[in-house]
């Protein structure tokens, strides 16, 4: 994360009081020209700040600490000491003392309106370094309630949650910053996500991570994250077993599918499926991939290969007569499994065109496997438009709803052909 630079803020704060000085002194003149600082109070601060330049921020802190022993000190002399001594602090290390001078500041009731939020975030951010979560988060929320808007703010805000063990209010945080992102049409930050998906592990909220992966394989698509929601999804209640295939379709899509066995695996389910022309491309990649044709099973390898490759053949001289037995049949059923078949063998179009007759004409036993499968046809197309209306339509509560929501996620990008 980028953190706030409490350094930083805590100099910047000391301009309001310098009046017209230049850097190279406070000028104790124009101080008193605003408020009443005593030649035995500012001359150590004059000093203070030339030391501070230099860096050394412990020296400076003694000369501070020198004017600090100046006895009855007002309430102006005292609020620029508090300010002095915690952007000192703040360099030197000493967190604590910082955080306590800039809150002394706050309090004060002398502080510039106009510079509230810049003092609150120096003293979250400082109590942030000093590991006081709890603090952090306190000021932090009071930096927004004033006006504050800073993105690191917010960051830091929820890490602190987060850190503190407030996992539940940093997830609703981190929620509501991430919608604000998507409303303004920008991407929300990976280690936003991250943190978001982790706060739903610490309270076991498994519904709750799921929804940070999607968020996560939308805006930041990598094949961990993929590989992780995939293996979530399946283990859903209710999730059916019919539906192996298409989740290894979403495993070859987004890259997951690593191993010979899973390969063979896939491979076995389109043929079952009597779909011999995913198959064999299934077949084939593994093939180029080298996981298969080499080891102990190579040679079943190989068999698989070419019974997938013969089958292929077979389908393709049968497909015009399954079609025209498709059309005289009384529901939508064949429509659908030989429009899908013809989508795999890359007649994109007529096996498209069959998949919403069958729809159409009804009576299907898996209906909203039938719209899952017509989206991802539309996706393969590169209708984009089409396939999320389909997509969409899915339903359901045994996993065909959540897939069809994953391919959406998907986007129709490059890495499977069915």
């Amino acid at each position: 994360m980028k953190r706030v630079s409490v350094l930083a803020l805590g100099v910047l704060a000391l301009g309001s009081w310098m009046g017209s000085v230049t850097p190279e002194g406070i000028g104790v003149a124009s101080v008193q020209a605003q408020e009443s600082l005593r030649p035995e109070i500012g001359k150590p601060l004059q000093a203070a700040q030339e030391l501070m330049k230099a860096q050394k921020y412990k020296e400076a802190l003694t000369k501070i600490r020198e004017a600090d022993a100046v006895g009855g000190k007002t309430a102006y002399e005292n609020y620029i000491l508090d300010r002095m001594r915690g952007s000192a602090a703040s360099g030197a290390g000493e967190t604590d003392l910082a955080a306590k001078s800039f809150e002394a500041v706050i309090n004060s009731g002398k502080l510039p309106e106009a510079e509230h939020a810049k003092i609150m975030e120096a003293v979250a951010g400082t109590y942030y370094r000093a590991k006081e979560y709890g603090k952090a988060v306190a000021w932090a929320q009071r930096y927004f309630k004033s006006g504050g808007s800073s993105g690191s703010m917010r960051t830091l805000m929820m890490q602190a949650q987060y850190l503190n063990g407030d996992y539940a209010e940093a997830a609703k945080a981190i929620n509501e910053s991430v919608v604000a992102d998507e409303k303004a049409g920008r991407t929300p930050a990976e280690d936003q996500l991250q943190l978001l998906a982790n706060c739903y592990l610490k309270v076991n909220d498994k519904t709750g991570y799921v929804n940070a992966l999607e968020k996560l394989v939308v805006h930041h698509p990598k094949k961990e994250y993929w590989a992780d929601l995939l293996a979530r999804i399946q283990r859903k209640p209710g999730f059916s077993d019919r539906l192996s295939l298409d989740v290894y379709r979403l495993m070859f899509a987004t890259g997951n599918l690593r191993e010979g066995g899973d390969f063979m695996e896939m491979a076995q389910l389109a043929l079952q499926a009597g779909l011999p022309a995913e198959a064999k491309k299934v077949v084939a990649e593994g093939f180029a991939k080298g996981v298969l044709g080499a080891g102990a099973e190579a040679d079943r390898h190989k068999r698989l290969r070419d019974l997938a490759n013969k089958q292929t053949d077979d389908d393709r001289k049968a497909l015009a007569e399954d079609e025209k037995a498709a059309a005289s049949a009384k529901d939508g059923e064949a429509s659908v499994k030989v429009g899908y078949a013809f989508v795999t063998n890359g007649d994109l179009d007529k096996g498209i065109a069959m998949i919403e007759q069958g729809i159409a004409k009804g009576g299907l036993k898996r209906a909203e496997d039938a719209k899952l499968h017509l989206g991802m046809a539309y996706l393969q197309s590169g209708n984009r438009a089409k396939a999320v209306q389909a997509l969409r339509s899915v339903t359901g509560t045994d996993g065909a709803a959540d897939l069809a929501r994953l391919w959406i996620a998907h986007g129709g990008r490059q890495g499977y052909s069915v």
